[in-house]
């Protein structure tokens, strides 16, 4: 932890500063968990020790809770499982997610003391747990998991003061991480990273956070200069000002004071109209297609969550129909709907729709995200597996590429979606070669290829949650 240090930054408490310059694409830190655990809902398809998704898993034949991938994962597991198997076979059943956290949290700082690491930075003790800034319906929920935490704390165990234990479900409710898959594509649990903590908020970051091998890493957007505070993202900046205003300070407990906040930067584009020919819509008609568009939006995701993927496919073209002569290509709802149509279109295999409108997201989020988001690296590398799923290799090389170079920055060489983007991409040229040097043979090589392997069908698009959209965790 020599490149950074702890400080009191204006208006924020403590903070992260660099005691050295960092360029695009470095490594500030990495840090392991001082625990994590599993989200409920997919405690049978993620294995508990190395967090992957598996479509068999083993389960522990004590609690019939904990699922490994195999005997090596279980060993690796049993240290921090031990004393929760017995916890949960004398429960009669595994407590939630938070609770579970909490009683993981506690056996080790009984075991190795609040600071575990050399590199910890932070004492548990000194971080924020908001408690008095909880609203009554949620100090009621927080009331409940205290009082099924003390039920499932076994006797044998080191036994803690109230105060001790509502401190860390505080910690839990503001500062838990959501950990991803082992490719980083979807959130499937929850744990603590204290030296993370301790960084703070900007809605335009100089950081990003990557989960890789186990580990989060705090990555350098761009140039940071020696002494400059340390900032990430809590939110998705593709929200309005007012909206993550809203967001930071009914999860985080804190006003936004950025400039992105303070000056409504971008809320225009995100909200505007589209010009043609120096012409553009009135703020009437920008208005009226703009709640079109909303009111669509839920019929959307409920049709989406329901499977019934006919029907999204149905909205949004309706939707796109009506408002897209009239909405900027940079309007957050028509994007969703772009988005949404895209990635559907791709599960059913409609690849030259699902192209065309990936095509369109990417145009319309490189207008709005910092040119290193994750998420705009995510969103161009759909749209160059999606153009070349539609046979138009140009396009899908140039997004593969485009793809590559952002997640070069935001996840590493080593991550393994920058891997498999660095085989796309290889593949993609060599195919462009191909391409350019004889047209016809390109195709029917294409087509024969596709004859006796099948594509792989895209994930199937369960709900508009499943992404990881915020930075850090909170039971909804």
């Amino acid at each position: 932890m020599e490149n950074v240090a702890v400080f009191d930054s204006p208006g924020k408490g403590r903070g992260l500063k660099a005691t050295k310059e960092f360029w695009a694409g470095d490594v500030i830190f990495s840090e392991a968990s001082l625990s994590a655990v599993v989200f409920d809902s997919l405690a049978e398809r993620v294995c508990h020790s190395c967090f992957r998704t598996q479509e068999k898993l083993q389960k522990c034949g004590q609690c019939k809770f904990a699922h490994y991938c195999d005997r090596t994962c279980q060993r690796a597991g049993w240290a921090e499982h031990k004393q929760e198997c017995g916890a949960i076979k004398s429960f009669g059943k595994a407590p939630n997610e938070n609770i579970r956290l909490v009683a993981r949290i506690l056996w080790r700082m009984d075991k190795e003391g609040s600071v575990v690491s050399d590199m910890q930075l932070t004492t548990l003790e000194e971080l924020e747990d908001h408690i008095s800034d909880m609203q009554e319906e949620e100090m009621q929920e927080f009331k409940v998991d205290i009082h099924n935490f003390l039920d499932y704390w076994p006797r044998n165990s080191k036994q803690h003061r109230i105060d001790d234990i509502s401190h860390l479900f505080g910690v839990i409710n503001c500062n838990g991480f959501t950990v991803s898959d082992q490719r980083g594509l979807q959130a499937v649990g929850v744990g603590l990273f204290p030296n993370l903590c301790l960084v703070n908020h900007n809605c335009w970051p100089n950081c990003t956070v990557i989960l890789n091998h186990g580990k989060i890493e705090l990555r350098s957007l761009g140039k940071i200069a020696e002494g400059e505070e340390l900032m990430v993202s809590y939110v998705n900046y593709l929200n309005l000002s007012e909206e993550r205003r809203r967001l930071l300070k009914t999860q985080y407990f804190f006003d936004c004071t950025c400039e992105h906040c303070n000056d409504h930067i971008k809320d225009d584009l995100k909200l505007g109209g589209r010009e043609v020919d120096g012409v553009k819509p009135t703020e009437e008609q920008v208005k009226e297609a703009t709640e079109y568009c909303f009111s669509r939006l839920e019929k959307m995701d409920n049709a989406r969550l329901n499977g019934d993927y006919h029907e999204v496919v149905k909205i949004c073209r309706d939707c796109i129909e009506k408002t897209e002569p009239v909405l900027a290509d940079t309007h957050i709802y028509l994007l969703r709907m772009w988005s949404t149509l895209s990635e559907v279109q791709a599960y059913l295999q409609n690849f030259a729709e699902a192209a065309d409108y990936a095509r369109k997201m990417v145009e319309g989020y490189l207008k709005i995200y910092n040119p290193n988001n994750a998420a705009l690296g995510m969103a161009a590398m759909r749209a160059g597996v999606n153009h070349w799923q539609a046979g138009e290799i140009e396009v899908g090389h140039s997004m593969v590429c485009k793809a590559y170079a952002i997640l070069m920055v935001t996840h590493g060489p080593t991550h393994p979606i920058t891997k498999d983007l660095e085989a796309m991409r290889m593949q993609t040229e060599m195919e462009l070669r191909m391409f350019k040097q004889n047209e016809y043979v390109y195709h029917s090589m294409r087509e024969a290829a596709l004859k006796n392997k099948p594509m792989t069908m895209m994930n199937e698009p369960r709900s508009v949650e499943e992404g990881i959209k915020n930075l850090f965790h909170r039971r909804k």
